[in-house]
């Protein structure tokens, strides 16, 4: 996670365009390591260390941290800031567009913390969230509007796509908000810290994973319209097809997909894949 501060940075200019905001206090970045449940034994993938703040703290708790940095400025800052730091390792890339099978594989399963570019947010957690590697847990910091969404319920303005793939997937807590005076340089607006640890078994049975999230993405594509509507493009269904799916999955004819639970689309899946 980036952090201000610290040993070896002298006059670095935190990158806006790279959504840097950085974080100092050790007391705070280690409650983010226990809030995060990392243990002696475990393993942890570090998006953006930043200055190396976090990952210090992250070193200290785990078994051994890979640090993924965007910023090529900032590798020869981490390079002395961790030294002696025999069980982490900073590789330079992105992870939009970093081979992460070809780079997380190694480590077995790993938990995953992180201090997330603003504007990167949902797709970052997208790819995270449907990596097929064995994530224990994602560990983020994120803009608080953009918490909201991950742990938003039906029928509330912050229920999305990401919301259903994020609870599909995972258990999602706010467990701390975080206020922008706290970053240096400060955001426009405050942050929150979520955990999501994992879940061994979705909490609902999908015939067709591709499907459910095909059918998610096209539920909130207008989100103004009924699902009904939103249907029969993405599906190539008649109304009276689509009319008689949703009946079938005892909705009605007029919701609209915000209004659905992860047992409805879960529902309404098994129907269209029938």
């Amino acid at each position: 996670m980036r952090g201000k501060g610290g040993r070896g940075h002298g006059q670095f200019r935190a990158n806006q365009a790279l959504g840097q905001h950085f974080l100092s206090d050790p007391v705070l970045l280690d409650d983010l390591v226990t809030l995060s449940g990392i243990g002696p034994e475990d393993t942890v993938f570090e998006i953006g260390p930043g200055l190396g703040s976090l990952t210090e703290a992250l070193a200290a708790r785990a078994r051994a941290v890979l640090a993924l940095e965007v910023d090529p400025r900032l590798l020869p800052i981490l390079a002395v800031r961790l030294h002696g730091q025999h069980n982490v390792q900073v590789v330079e890339g992105d992870v939009m567009t970093a081979n992460l099978p070809e780079l997380l594989g190694p480590l077995g399963p790993f938990h995953v913390v992180a201090n997330l570019p603003y504007y990167l947010t949902t797709p970052i957690l997208n790819l995270l969230l449907t990596l097929p590697l064995p994530v224990k847990s994602i560990n983020v910091m994120v803009q608080k509007e953009a918490a909201e969404r991950i742990v938003a319920v039906p029928s509330t303005p912050a229920y999305g796509p990401l919301a259903v793939l994020a609870q599909y997937r995972a258990q999602p807590t706010v467990v701390r908000l975080i206020e922008a005076r706290e970053f240096s340089p400060p955001p426009k607006t405050d942050s929150a810290f979520v955990t999501m640890p994992i879940r061994d078994v979705p909490p609902v049975a999908v015939p067709d994973e591709a499907l459910f999230f095909r059918l998610v993405s096209a539920a909130f594509q207008m989100r103004r319209k009924t699902l009904l509507n939103n249907l029969m493009p993405a599906f190539g269904l008649s109304r009276e097809q689509a009319a008689a799916a949703l009946k079938q999955a005892g909705l009605p004819d007029n919701v609209r997909g915000e209004a659905l639970s992860l047992q409805a689309f879960a529902a309404l899946a098994q129907v269209l894949s029938a």
